[in-house]
């Protein structure tokens, strides 16, 4: 499939020819769900910890004698009937993640630049060579229209752009190994640069 290139300051630069294995899928909510999901849970931390009857602040001392009081039996104040006694079977530190074939992984983000290249959110620049100002950029992204963009350039970013997107609210750069489902999905725009585009073909082949 052929789409148009455009340059930074919406000057026309001729036209790409994109592979219809990466951008002319079908795409499978349920592809891409299992995608987000993998990396979602591999990000999250898992530091939740509750303490056990074990580590609770409290002396261990029987309470009061076992019989002869008319109350129920009780050992120390740890056991988790008791306010601020240890809790039962509460979250302990873990790691959420688990695994996802590779053969899966790169078929979501095959689908993931299918699904913007479909509802024509796909947008195709010449190069990312920028004075370094982020006024500068911010004004051509807002000519452009690029509310909430992710920017791909190729293996890696330059680092003038980079410094000049960085406090723009709304865009997001990421060298092409760094392309994933998630971010792509969450932005309304996704900018691939000409480089971006071979790196990417060449990853997904």
């Amino acid at each position: 499939m052929k789409l148009d290139v455009i340059k930074l300051d919406g000057a026309a630069a001729g036209s790409v020819d994109l592979d219809e294995a990466l951008f002319g899928l079908e795409p499978r909510a349920d592809i891409l769900h299992r995608v987000v999901r993998w990396q979602r849970n591999n990000a999250q931390a898992g530091t939740h910890k509750v303490k056990t009857r074990s580590e609770v602040s409290y002396s261990k001392k029987k309470i009061y004698r076992q019989k002869g009081t008319g109350g129920a039996r009780h050992g120390s104040r740890n056991a988790p009937i008791f306010r601020k006694g240890g809790i039962y079977k509460g979250p302990t530190p873990r790691s959420h993640g688990h695994s996802l074939q590779k053969k899966v992984r790169a078929l979501g983000l095959k689908m993931a630049l299918s699904a913007k290249a479909a509802t024509g959110s796909l947008v195709v620049i010449e190069d990312i060579n920028t004075d370094g100002k982020t006024k500068t950029l911010s004004n051509q992204v807002k000519a452009l229209g690029w509310k909430r963009a992710l920017i791909i350039d190729g293996a890696s970013v330059d680092e003038g752009f980079a410094k000049a997107a960085r406090n723009i609210e709304g865009l997001d750069v990421l060298p092409t190994m760094g392309a994933n489902v998630y971010d792509i999905l969450r932005r309304d725009t996704l900018v691939l640069t000409k480089a971006g585009v071979e790196a990417l073909e060449a990853r997904l082949k």
